[in-house]
């Protein structure tokens, strides 16, 4: 059945890209970015770097005998400022994989709307404009709201790759942000043409754990039904004397989906669905003499019968001292409709959890981090260290260990064989 289920994959990715004129207009886009290092008149930067990665789990899984994992990535990003009230930005992905997690074809993504990690992705494709306190961005970006740091309820405009459900990164986004900055207020205002949903776990490997309803039938992925309506929302914020908030509205689709089950001539076919939503937000901070208070709030609400309307919120405590960064606190979550039966909401599994971070940096070629969730109910539980040392100006290396614990039917919990340790190389240029 596995096999069945890459065939239907790779089959999907050789159908996914088409438009060959869009591959035109990035390629050209890009050419341009890069070809003006040479034109002295421009300020021009750039960042990249290549990183391998390795994932070794101690145990097999229920549907994945896979305990070694590799992973390369590279980067480049490149930034022109042909005037002072204008900068453009291009950046590639480049990836490669050893256990299928990575597209077999070549074309360029901008959409980042596959099941698979697109070989060459577009990670940035934008123009950026100011004049005064007014900013508009035009193009694939990344747009962040929310002011908590393990869990953001507002922010709604940041899809994540949950291929690695713990070791997540966050996905671009195509399209228009305005904002315009009044002393101590600024509106901001986002347009997307067609949501980009989260990347979801595959079915034939260790981050997808089937219910025990399923019975032993494969589950077979058939496909995503993405809504190609746009998305909006508008965001109000204050920066005051010992105090900053902020009101913001969202009106689009869940980023993480639904799923439909049907019982198909393999198996159990799973079809992903991503409800229209609308979700009313705040967050805040508050500075004290021991530490910062932070909190954020969104209510999901949606036209859908088929999904859950619910409030998400996180109360956090911040404080620094010296090296040390300490971040604690608790993510709840109170459903106000349940419809929804089957869904993945990494977002809601850490809700009713205490979560915290400590951070310590050892000099300035070294640091040291540790973050964790347990759920309130002891169910679930799960640890992640990392140590990170610098040599030279271009290497880096990094080490991390992740520890998951808790009962089957929990969101952390259901995870327990993921115990990994990893370890990456980076060279900076």
């Amino acid at each position: 059945m596995m096999a069945f289920e890459r065939h239907l994959r790779k089959r999907r990715s050789a159908r996914r890209f088409t438009k060959v004129g869009s591959y035109r207009a990035i390629v050209v886009s890009v050419a341009l970015l890069v070809s003006s290092r040479d034109t002295s008149a421009q300020a021009v930067t750039q960042r990249g770097f290549v990183e391998g990665s390795a994932f070794l789990f101690p145990q097999r899984a229920q549907n994945d005998d896979t305990r070694l994992v590799g992973d390369l990535l590279a980067r480049e990003e490149v930034f022109v400022k042909p005037a002072p009230w204008v900068q453009l930005a291009g950046g590639l992905d480049l990836r490669a994989n050893s256990h299928e997690q990575v597209d077999v074809g070549w074309m360029p993504d901008v959409g980042n709307r596959g099941a698979l990690r697109p070989r060459v992705a577009v990670r940035r494709l934008s123009a950026t404009m100011t004049r005064g306190g007014f900013v508009l961005d035009v193009g694939t970006q990344f747009i962040r709201w929310g002011k908590t740091d393990i869990l953001a309820p507002t922010d709604r405009f940041a899809p994540r790759d949950f291929l690695n459900v713990i070791d997540t990164e966050f996905l671009p986004v195509t399209g228009v942000r305005a904002s315009l900055q009044m002393g101590n207020d600024t509106v901001e205002a986002v347009w997307l043409p067609r949501m980009t949903p989260s990347r979801v776990p595959l079915l034939d490997q260790r981050w997808v754990v089937a219910p025990e309803a399923a019975g032993g039938v494969p589950l077979v992925d058939a496909g995503a039904n993405v809504p190609r309506g746009p998305e909006t929302g508008l965001r109000w914020s204050h920066v005051g004397a010992g105090l900053e908030y902020s009101m913001s509205v969202f009106d689009g689709f869940n980023d993480l989906p639904n799923d439909e089950a049907r019982l198909g001539p393999v198996g159990i076919e799973l079809t992903r669905l991503y409800p229209s939503i609308r979700t009313y937000g705040a967050d805040t901070a508050v500075p004290t003499r021991w530490f910062v208070v932070k909190g954020e709030a969104a209510y999901f609400t949606s036209s859908s019968r088929a999904t859950d309307e619910y409030v998400l919120y996180v109360l956090q405590f911040e404080r620094q001292t010296g090296e040390w960064v300490f971040v604690g606190g608790y993510a709840g979550e109170v459903v106000t409709a349940r419809h929804a039966q089957f869904s993945f909401a990494p977002d809601r599994g850490m809700a009713r959890s205490f979560v915290g971070r400590a951070a310590y940096t050892i000099d300035p070629r070294r640091s040291a981090a540790v973050e964790g969730a347990a759920r309130q109910n002891g169910d679930g539980f799960y640890a992640k260290g990392e140590y990170s040392e610098a040599r030279g100006q271009h290497w880096r290396f990094t080490v991390t260990g992740v520890a998951i614990a808790g009962h089957s039917d929990d969101f952390l919990g259901q995870y327990r064989r993921n115990s990994h340790v990893a370890a990456a190389v980076r060279y900076s240029f």
